[in-house]
Protein backbone atom coordinates (compact mmCIF):
# COMPACT_ATOMS: atom_id res chain seq x y z
CA UNK A 1 0.00 0.00 0.00
CA UNK A 2 1.40 3.60 -0.64
CA UNK A 3 -0.04 6.91 0.85
CA UNK A 4 1.18 10.37 -0.84
CA UNK A 5 1.87 13.28 1.57
CA UNK A 6 2.18 16.44 1.01
CA UNK A 7 3.14 19.83 2.70
CA UNK A 8 0.90 23.05 2.36
CA UNK A 9 -1.46 23.50 -0.50
CA UNK A 10 -2.13 27.13 -0.25
CA UNK A 11 -5.08 27.83 -3.06
CA UNK A 12 -6.24 31.32 -2.62
CA UNK A 13 -4.59 34.54 -3.40
CA UNK A 14 -2.83 34.55 -6.30
CA UNK A 15 -3.73 30.98 -7.19
CA UNK A 16 -7.62 31.47 -6.88
CA UNK A 17 -7.19 34.61 -8.88
CA UNK A 18 -5.15 33.59 -11.69
CA UNK A 19 -5.48 29.17 -11.49
CA UNK A 20 -8.63 28.48 -9.53
CA UNK A 21 -10.95 31.34 -11.22
CA UNK A 22 -9.31 30.92 -14.84
CA UNK A 23 -11.91 28.49 -16.62
CA UNK A 24 -9.19 28.20 -19.10
CA UNK A 25 -6.50 26.46 -16.65
CA UNK A 26 -7.46 22.71 -16.80
CA UNK A 27 -7.86 21.40 -12.85
CA UNK A 28 -5.14 18.47 -13.27
CA UNK A 29 -2.67 21.09 -15.01
CA UNK A 30 -2.11 22.43 -10.97
CA UNK A 31 -0.46 19.77 -10.63
CA UNK A 32 1.72 19.00 -13.18
CA UNK A 33 3.93 15.94 -13.90
CA UNK A 34 3.48 15.39 -10.21
CA UNK A 35 0.30 14.14 -10.76
CA UNK A 36 1.04 10.91 -12.33
CA UNK A 37 3.04 10.05 -9.45
CA UNK A 38 0.22 11.07 -7.35
CA UNK A 39 -2.15 9.26 -8.56
CA UNK A 40 -0.09 6.31 -8.26
CA UNK A 41 -0.36 6.23 -5.04
CA UNK A 42 -3.41 4.57 -3.14
CA UNK A 43 -4.48 7.97 -1.65
CA UNK A 44 -3.16 11.18 -1.06
CA UNK A 45 -3.34 13.44 1.90
CA UNK A 46 -2.68 17.03 1.62
CA UNK A 47 -2.61 19.74 4.16
CA UNK A 48 -5.37 22.07 2.98
CA UNK A 49 -3.83 25.80 3.88
CA UNK A 50 -6.53 27.39 3.41
CA UNK A 51 -10.40 27.40 3.45
CA UNK A 52 -12.46 26.83 0.36
CA UNK A 53 -15.68 28.95 -0.15
CA UNK A 54 -17.04 32.19 -1.56
CA UNK A 55 -18.38 33.26 2.10
CA UNK A 56 -17.28 35.33 5.04
CA UNK A 57 -15.21 38.38 6.06
CA UNK A 58 -11.59 38.64 7.00
CA UNK A 59 -10.98 37.81 10.42
CA UNK A 60 -9.22 40.59 12.36
CA UNK A 61 -8.35 42.16 9.06
CA UNK A 62 -5.75 45.02 10.83
CA UNK A 63 -3.79 42.47 13.31
CA UNK A 64 -3.70 39.75 10.90
CA UNK A 65 -1.50 40.07 7.62
CA UNK A 66 -2.29 37.20 5.44
CA UNK A 67 -6.04 35.61 4.75
CA UNK A 68 -6.18 32.93 2.51
CA UNK A 69 -9.41 31.53 0.38
CA UNK A 70 -10.38 29.84 -2.27
CA UNK A 71 -13.77 30.05 -4.16
CA UNK A 72 -15.23 26.61 -4.78
CA UNK A 73 -14.25 25.79 -7.64
CA UNK A 74 -10.96 24.78 -6.14
CA UNK A 75 -12.77 21.48 -5.22
CA UNK A 76 -12.36 20.22 -8.78
CA UNK A 77 -8.60 20.66 -8.43
CA UNK A 78 -8.93 18.74 -5.68
CA UNK A 79 -10.43 16.08 -7.19
CA UNK A 80 -9.03 16.48 -10.06
CA UNK A 81 -5.96 15.00 -8.20
CA UNK A 82 -8.35 12.51 -6.37
CA UNK A 83 -7.29 14.19 -2.86
CA UNK A 84 -8.78 11.01 -0.52
CA UNK A 85 -8.18 13.46 2.65
CA UNK A 86 -7.60 17.20 3.45
CA UNK A 87 -5.70 18.73 6.97
CA UNK A 88 -8.06 21.72 8.41
CA UNK A 89 -6.42 22.45 11.67
CA UNK A 90 -3.96 25.01 10.59
CA UNK A 91 -3.98 28.87 11.06
CA UNK A 92 -5.56 30.20 7.83
CA UNK A 93 -8.84 27.67 7.86
CA UNK A 94 -10.91 30.54 9.95
CA UNK A 95 -9.48 33.38 7.90
CA UNK A 96 -13.03 34.32 6.71
CA UNK A 97 -14.86 33.08 10.19
CA UNK A 98 -17.01 30.91 10.79
CA UNK A 99 -19.43 30.78 8.02
CA UNK A 100 -16.48 30.25 5.48
CA UNK A 101 -15.62 27.36 7.63
CA UNK A 102 -18.69 25.72 7.68
CA UNK A 103 -19.09 26.24 4.03
CA UNK A 104 -15.94 24.76 3.17
CA UNK A 105 -17.30 21.50 5.31
CA UNK A 106 -19.94 20.96 2.92
CA UNK A 107 -18.16 21.28 -0.61
CA UNK A 108 -15.76 18.77 0.96
CA UNK A 109 -18.54 16.15 2.36
CA UNK A 110 -20.35 16.77 -0.94
CA UNK A 111 -17.13 16.00 -3.37
CA UNK A 112 -16.21 13.00 -1.44
CA UNK A 113 -13.26 14.28 0.32
CA UNK A 114 -12.79 13.83 3.80
CA UNK A 115 -11.64 16.19 6.22
CA UNK A 116 -9.99 16.34 9.88
CA UNK A 117 -8.52 19.07 11.95
CA UNK A 118 -11.79 21.23 12.39
CA UNK A 119 -15.44 20.50 12.78
CA UNK A 120 -18.53 22.25 14.19
CA UNK A 121 -17.62 21.25 17.53
CA UNK A 122 -14.85 19.81 19.38
CA UNK A 123 -15.28 16.09 19.24
CA UNK A 124 -15.80 16.63 15.34
CA UNK A 125 -12.53 18.19 15.26
CA UNK A 126 -10.81 15.49 16.95
CA UNK A 127 -12.26 12.95 15.44
CA UNK A 128 -9.97 11.11 12.63
CA UNK A 129 -11.08 10.28 9.42
CA UNK A 130 -10.94 6.67 8.08
CA UNK A 131 -10.38 5.24 4.77
CA UNK A 132 -10.70 2.06 3.54
CA UNK A 133 -8.31 0.56 1.56
CA UNK A 134 -7.13 -2.19 -0.36
CA UNK A 135 -4.67 -3.77 2.16
CA UNK A 136 -6.12 -1.90 5.57
CA UNK A 137 -7.39 0.86 6.85
CA UNK A 138 -5.83 4.10 7.53
CA UNK A 139 -7.31 6.79 10.36
CA UNK A 140 -5.85 10.50 10.52
CA UNK A 141 -6.36 12.98 12.74
CA UNK A 142 -4.87 16.92 12.81
CA UNK A 143 -3.97 19.10 15.84
CA UNK A 144 -2.27 22.90 15.40
CA UNK A 145 -1.36 24.88 18.09
CA UNK A 146 -2.30 28.39 15.79
CA UNK A 147 -4.90 30.54 16.86
CA UNK A 148 -6.02 29.55 20.18
CA UNK A 149 -9.68 31.88 19.65
CA UNK A 150 -9.64 29.41 17.08
CA UNK A 151 -10.09 25.96 19.47
CA UNK A 152 -13.05 24.50 18.84
CA UNK A 153 -16.11 23.89 21.85
CA UNK A 154 -18.92 21.66 22.93
CA UNK A 155 -20.55 24.92 20.62
CA UNK A 156 -18.43 26.57 18.48
CA UNK A 157 -16.98 25.59 15.11
CA UNK A 158 -13.07 25.90 15.24
CA UNK A 159 -9.73 23.99 15.14
CA UNK A 160 -8.55 20.82 17.22
CA UNK A 161 -5.76 23.11 18.99
CA UNK A 162 -3.44 21.70 21.58
CA UNK A 163 -0.93 23.61 23.95
CA UNK A 164 2.59 21.54 24.18
CA UNK A 165 5.76 22.50 26.11
CA UNK A 166 9.08 20.20 26.43
CA UNK A 167 7.48 17.54 28.77
CA UNK A 168 4.92 17.05 25.47
CA UNK A 169 1.64 18.13 25.57
CA UNK A 170 -0.12 20.04 28.26
CA UNK A 171 -3.81 18.93 30.02
CA UNK A 172 -6.29 18.89 28.82
CA UNK A 173 -4.67 18.77 25.45
CA UNK A 174 -2.71 15.16 26.48
CA UNK A 175 -5.90 13.54 28.20
CA UNK A 176 -8.32 14.35 24.75
CA UNK A 177 -5.56 13.38 22.48
CA UNK A 178 -4.59 9.78 24.01
CA UNK A 179 -8.83 9.10 24.05
CA UNK A 180 -8.65 9.95 20.66
CA UNK A 181 -5.91 7.69 19.33
CA UNK A 182 -6.55 4.82 21.09
CA UNK A 183 -10.01 5.39 19.25
CA UNK A 184 -8.11 5.83 15.98
CA UNK A 185 -6.48 2.40 16.92
CA UNK A 186 -9.35 0.42 17.22
CA UNK A 187 -10.63 1.95 14.06
CA UNK A 188 -8.09 1.67 11.92
CA UNK A 189 -4.35 -0.71 10.92
CA UNK A 190 -2.42 2.34 10.68
CA UNK A 191 -2.92 5.80 12.42
CA UNK A 192 -1.31 8.92 11.30
CA UNK A 193 -1.61 12.29 13.42
CA UNK A 194 -0.76 15.17 11.35
CA UNK A 195 0.74 18.39 13.11
CA UNK A 196 0.82 22.36 11.97
CA UNK A 197 3.05 23.47 14.82
CA UNK A 198 6.05 25.93 15.14
CA UNK A 199 7.16 29.12 13.38
CA UNK A 200 7.38 28.64 9.79
CA UNK A 201 11.43 28.85 9.38
CA UNK A 202 13.93 26.86 11.14
CA UNK A 203 14.48 23.38 12.69
CA UNK A 204 12.06 21.83 14.77
CA UNK A 205 12.29 22.99 18.26
CA UNK A 206 13.16 20.97 21.32
CA UNK A 207 9.22 21.08 22.33
CA UNK A 208 7.87 20.14 18.98
CA UNK A 209 10.27 17.25 19.08
CA UNK A 210 8.60 16.08 22.19
CA UNK A 211 5.53 16.50 20.85
CA UNK A 212 6.28 14.44 17.79
CA UNK A 213 7.91 11.95 20.03
CA UNK A 214 4.93 11.90 22.71
CA UNK A 215 2.44 11.18 19.95
CA UNK A 216 3.93 8.38 19.22
CA UNK A 217 4.28 7.08 22.24
CA UNK A 218 0.01 7.41 22.57
CA UNK A 219 -0.41 5.41 19.51
CA UNK A 220 0.61 6.96 16.41
CA UNK A 221 2.10 5.22 13.51
CA UNK A 222 3.25 8.53 11.96
CA UNK A 223 3.75 12.20 12.75
CA UNK A 224 3.42 14.42 10.08
CA UNK A 225 4.45 17.91 10.25
CA UNK A 226 3.85 21.26 8.29
CA UNK A 227 3.31 25.08 8.54
CA UNK A 228 7.63 25.42 8.59
CA UNK A 229 7.75 26.37 5.04
CA UNK A 230 10.63 23.97 4.41
CA UNK A 231 11.17 20.59 4.71
CA UNK A 232 12.72 19.38 7.82
CA UNK A 233 14.57 16.00 8.86
CA UNK A 234 13.00 12.82 9.31
CA UNK A 235 13.75 10.68 12.55
CA UNK A 236 12.97 7.17 13.33
CA UNK A 237 11.88 6.48 16.78
CA UNK A 238 10.51 3.28 18.17
CA UNK A 239 10.63 1.81 14.86
CA UNK A 240 8.12 3.98 13.17
CA UNK A 241 8.64 7.92 11.54
CA UNK A 242 8.76 11.20 12.63
CA UNK A 243 8.39 13.76 9.34
CA UNK A 244 8.72 17.20 11.26
CA UNK A 245 7.73 19.46 8.13
CA UNK A 246 6.59 18.34 4.84
CA UNK A 247 7.54 21.82 3.39
CA UNK A 248 4.91 24.07 0.94
CA UNK A 249 3.45 21.73 -2.13
CA UNK A 250 1.66 24.70 -3.76
CA UNK A 251 1.04 28.64 -2.98
CA UNK A 252 1.94 32.20 -4.62
CA UNK A 253 4.70 33.05 -2.08
CA UNK A 254 7.68 35.11 -2.08
CA UNK A 255 10.86 33.11 -2.36
CA UNK A 256 13.74 33.20 -0.38
CA UNK A 257 16.54 32.53 -1.89
CA UNK A 258 18.82 30.90 0.56
CA UNK A 259 16.01 28.51 2.00
CA UNK A 260 14.51 27.43 -1.35
CA UNK A 261 10.96 27.67 0.21
CA UNK A 262 9.95 26.76 -3.36
CA UNK A 263 11.14 23.22 -3.31
CA UNK A 264 9.92 20.31 -1.87
CA UNK A 265 8.93 16.67 -1.68
CA UNK A 266 6.10 14.27 -2.17
CA UNK A 267 6.48 12.29 0.45
CA UNK A 268 5.30 8.68 -0.41
CA UNK A 269 4.93 5.92 2.47
CA UNK A 270 5.33 2.39 1.70
CA UNK A 271 3.31 0.32 3.95
CA UNK A 272 3.72 -3.52 4.46
CA UNK A 273 0.78 -5.12 7.26
CA UNK A 274 0.07 -2.27 8.98
CA UNK A 275 3.67 -0.93 9.31
CA UNK A 276 5.53 1.70 7.38
CA UNK A 277 8.67 0.39 6.00
CA UNK A 278 10.10 2.48 3.63
CA UNK A 279 9.47 6.54 2.73
CA UNK A 280 10.13 7.56 -1.47
CA UNK A 281 10.73 11.30 -1.44
CA UNK A 282 10.19 13.25 -4.76
CA UNK A 283 11.58 16.31 -4.71
CA UNK A 284 8.97 19.30 -6.15
CA UNK A 285 9.35 22.40 -7.06
CA UNK A 286 6.41 25.69 -6.90
CA UNK A 287 6.46 27.12 -10.39
CA UNK A 288 3.79 29.85 -12.12
CA UNK A 289 1.35 28.93 -9.02
CA UNK A 290 1.44 25.19 -9.40
CA UNK A 291 3.46 22.55 -8.56
CA UNK A 292 6.03 19.89 -11.55
CA UNK A 293 8.90 17.58 -10.19
CA UNK A 294 12.37 18.92 -9.90
CA UNK A 295 15.56 19.86 -12.14
CA UNK A 296 18.74 18.27 -11.61
CA UNK A 297 20.21 21.28 -10.18
CA UNK A 298 16.76 21.30 -7.92
CA UNK A 299 17.28 17.76 -6.78
CA UNK A 300 20.58 18.00 -5.77
CA UNK A 301 19.56 21.62 -3.42
CA UNK A 302 17.02 19.41 -1.64
CA UNK A 303 19.02 15.79 -1.48
CA UNK A 304 21.81 18.26 0.24
CA UNK A 305 19.89 19.93 2.62
CA UNK A 306 17.36 17.23 3.56
CA UNK A 307 20.14 14.66 3.77
CA UNK A 308 21.91 17.03 6.51
CA UNK A 309 18.43 17.03 8.48
CA UNK A 310 17.91 13.71 8.66
CA UNK A 311 21.55 13.20 9.86
CA UNK A 312 20.57 15.57 12.61
CA UNK A 313 18.31 13.22 13.87
CA UNK A 314 20.73 9.78 13.38
CA UNK A 315 18.29 8.91 9.67
CA UNK A 316 19.52 8.24 6.34
CA UNK A 317 17.93 9.39 3.28
CA UNK A 318 19.41 7.18 -0.07
CA UNK A 319 19.28 8.71 -3.50
CA UNK A 320 19.64 7.26 -6.94
CA UNK A 321 19.68 10.48 -8.89
CA UNK A 322 16.16 10.94 -8.83
CA UNK A 323 14.24 10.11 -5.92
CA UNK A 324 15.44 9.85 -1.91
CA UNK A 325 14.59 6.59 0.29
CA UNK A 326 14.64 6.65 3.99
CA UNK A 327 14.34 2.79 5.38
CA UNK A 328 11.70 2.35 8.53
CA UNK A 329 12.34 -0.85 8.59
CA UNK A 330 15.57 -1.04 9.46
CA UNK A 331 15.00 1.52 12.60
CA UNK A 332 15.98 0.39 15.67
CA UNK A 333 13.22 -0.39 18.37
CA UNK A 334 13.57 1.70 21.92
Amino acid sequence: MQIALTGDVMLGRLVDQYVIQNRSVRPDALWGDVLPVMLSADCRLINLECVISSQGEEWHPVTKAFHFRARPRAIEFLSAAKINGVILANNHVLDYGPAALLDCFTLLDQAGIKRTGAGATMDEAVAPFVLDLPEGRVAVMALTDNELEWEATKTKPGVNYVAYGERGLNEPYRSRMTQALQSAQQQADLVIVSAHVGPNWGAPSKAIQVLARNLIDMGADLYWGHSNHTPQGVELYRGKAILYSTGDFIDDYMVDRDERNDLSFLFMLEVEQGRIVRIRLYPTCIEDLGVRLANERERQFLFRTMGGNCKAFGAVMNTNGQIGTIDVRGAVLN
